[in-house]
């Protein structure tokens, strides 16, 4: 975990780190924007709701779970439809979704209705656009791909601030069934972003005279066809202690966004100025995630981007550690900006993070499990914060419990990673030892046509015994005259000389 593995993509097509990546990266941002912003944005219509429906806050707070819950629990579904039809195909499926859901909820007659529709409709065509785009960017972005995760993850904080007071005109005018529907139509976009990712293409290759695939490669190819859902990241140390790490931070990540203002009021503030709080939140957030992704992209910082991503953790913690103990607005003004900084900080890297535990050719399958994973994490998190609160009467425990598992998520990362995922210094040895057994082995099986290298003088006992070239790296005449004469009389050659 401590290397950043190589991104050779789906196609084995290197990332072009420009060019129409950037116009993916704008998809990205928007279809991150939608995915995390828009259940925090439907809560505008709780109010109405429960005067329509004469349910209860509790019944209407679980619109936004479902939605969530789809979002992440859906993961391995979105890996085996993008495994299987590729990311654009999913994304266009996914927008119709989750238009749909939102136009249906518009004629909704009860608040079962409601559930299915947002919850379950939307929710999942978010979840198929979500999970397709973040694999895209990572195929198109290599070099800069911290950068490319930093601006795409401040889709999130920018959509929030956009589509909370969206939501608040929409009510006010045209009521929450019209607020429904447009917000229907808006949500269209996602199938404009989907056609944005255009799948990455092999350039084609200039046939050379008188070399051709022989029938195990056609066979190699053949089989080479992509799992539906790779279970074999398991194997990787690196990617259980992600997956562990993050599951414990998903627990206590979410919880004082979702309780500051309440905390707020508690403490005697009017709503509009509790309100501000999360405003002023996002509005940090917006600038800490691409600023927290160029520092991820440096050279020196990137190879430990999982030591930096375990600070953000830390940092986080303990900033809802000292944010319980805040007594007035003013500290929680505080605890709000220091707050927005690392969480955005966490936004930019958690997906960064798992990039480089995984590659490219596994990522597709990787952040399905882990969604998943951490889809049951995120429905215990904040209602245990919230049974907390029932019990105890006091915010400040909530804010700790939140901070330490966030803290113990982030030692649980930095530690593990430490203790056993280690580089393997002696691997330059390893792999000249490797060379040398497979020199020895060309000897072993070279025909009596190597037999004129003697003859000439050129044996390998004349070679410099620091050269570690395998013999067809050495530049020798008679080799390279041996090598034209066994094409012209179709003799086959020996490994060294084919080579």
């Amino acid at each position: 975990m401590g290397g950043v593995a190589l991104d050779d993509g789906g196609c084995r097509v290197k990332a072009p780190d420009g060019g129409w990546g950037w116009a993916v990266l704008f998809g990205c941002f928007v279809i991150t924007g939608f995915s995390y912003a828009f259940p925090k944005a439907v809560s505008v219509f709780f109010k109405e709701l429960i005067r329509e429906f004469g349910v209860g806050y509790s019944d209407t707070a679980w619109i936004s779970s479902i939605l969530l819950a789809m979002l992440y629990g859906t993961g391995p579904l979105c890996s085996i439809l993008v495994n299987r039809f590729g990311c654009r195909p999913v994304m266009l499926v996914g927008g119709l979704f989750a238009s749909l859901g939102m136009i249906l909820a518009s004629f909704a007659t009860s608040i079962i209705h409601i559930y299915l529709c947002i919850g379950v409709i939307t929710g999942l065509g978010l979840a198929l656009n979500f999970q397709p785009s973040l694999i895209m960017l990572n195929r198109y972005f290599s070099e800069k791909r911290p950068l490319a995760n930093g601006l795409a993850a401040a889709g999130s904080p920018v959509a929030l601030c956009c589509l909370s007071p969206l939501g608040q005109i929409l009510q006010y005018e045209y009521g929450w069934r019209g607020g429904f529907l447009i917000l229907g139509g808006i949500l269209l976009n996602c199938c404009a972003c989907g056609a944005l990712m255009r799948p990455l293409v092999p350039p084609k290759k200039s046939k050379t005279p008188g070399i051709e695939n022989t029938p195990d490669d056609v066979d190699k190819k053949a089989k080479s066809k992509p799992k539906l859902l790779d279970f074999s990241v398991f194997r990787d140390r690196g990617f259980v202690i992600y997956t562990i790490a993050a599951s414990i931070m998903v627990l206590g990540l979410f919880v004082p966004p979702v309780f500051v203002v309440s905390y707020a009021k508690e403490l005697g503030n009017e709503d509009t100025k509790s309100a501000l709080l999360l405003t002023i939140l996002g509005f940090v957030d917006i600038f800490a995630r691409p600023t927290c992704g160029i520092i991820a992209g440096l050279r020196w910082v990137r190879p430990r981007c999982v030591y930096l991503f375990s600070f953000a953790l830390i940092f986080n913690g303990i900033t809802d550690l000292v944010g319980s103990l805040s007594k007035d607005y003013n500290s929680l003004v505080v605890f709000c900006i220091f707050f927005g900084i690392s969480y955005g900080m966490v936004g930019a890297l958690q997906f960064e993070v798992l990039m480089a535990v995984v590659g490219t050719e596994k990522f597709s399958s990787a952040i399905g499990l882990v969604l998943l994973l951490e889809a049951i994490a995120v429905l215990v998190g904040p209602p245990s914060a919230g049974r907390l609160l029932d019990s105890t009467k006091n915010y400040m425990f909530v804010f700790l419990l939140a901070g330490i598992e966030v803290v113990t998520s982030a030692l649980v990362l930095a530690i593990c990673n430490f203790l056993f995922i280690k580089r393997k210094p002696e691997a330059p040895e390893a792999a000249v030892e490797a060379g040398e057994a497979v020199e020895a082995k060309n000897h072993s099986s070279t025909p009596p046509i190597g037999e004129p290298h003697k003859a000439n003088g050129n044996s390998e006992k004349q070679r410099d015994p620091g050269d570690l070239r395998p013999e067809s790296a050495v530049e020798d005449p008679t080799e390279v005259e041996t090598f034209l004469k066994c094409k012209d009389k179709n003799i086959t050659c020996s490994p060294e000389s084919d080579l």
